[in-house]
């Protein structure tokens, strides 16, 4: 999932420490990377953008990678979209610097048994939720998550009710200044 890299429209939080301008500058830069670090033949690597129209026109991002706009609504229901395409899918941040196809990979092996994988952030949050299907996720799924605080990945654990969830490497995600050390 990523976002259009605009001073003031990402990395906001980011942004209220060291400038709207700087954050979209790392955002911009941290995209490119991870891009890079996760093309890999054994996976389909999709671009869900953000604003939509802006970001399916974008040439921040790679012209070869399909696009997909997330739509409207909260992370949850712009999340919830993308793990109803047909599975597996994985959905991960932009925001991971030590995000690398190895830990796509082993994401993809604890998913073949389990209904649904969460890789967790340092934060309490997560940097990945995915799911097998076909069977689309429970209607319950971002049902109460408290978005951008600590119990997002317990509350998102909550939503998927009774399904085998596998867990995925814990990584750090940047959000404040003090993640970017």
């Amino acid at each position: 999932m990523l976002k259009e890299p605009r001073p003031g429209r990402v990395k906001t939080r980011l942004g209220r420490e060291i400038g709207p301008v700087a954050a979209a500058w790392w955002f911009r830069h941290q995209t490119a990377r991870l891009i890079r670090r996760l093309r890999d033949p054994r996976w389909a690597l999709l671009l869900a953008v953000s604003p939509d129209r802006e970001g399916l026109m974008s040439r921040v991002w790679p012209a070869d990678l399909p696009r997909l706009s997330q739509g409207a609504g909260d992370l949850g229901d712009r999340m919830g979209r993308l793990l109803r395409l047909p599975g597996p899918v994985l959905v991960i941040g932009a925001d991971i610097p030590g995000l690398d196809r190895r830990h796509i990979a082993r994401a993809i092996r604890r998913l073949r048994g389990a209904d649904a994988v969460i890789g967790p952030a340092t934060d309490g949050g997560y940097w990945l939720i995915g799911r097998r299907g076909p069977a689309p996720p429970p209607v319950t799924l971002f049902d109460g998550v408290r978005w951008s605080t600590g119990h997002a990945l317990a509350d998102t654990r909550a939503s998927l009710g009774n399904a085998r969830i596998a867990q995925a490497d814990t990584l750090a995600d940047v959000d404040e200044a003090a993640d970017l050390t």
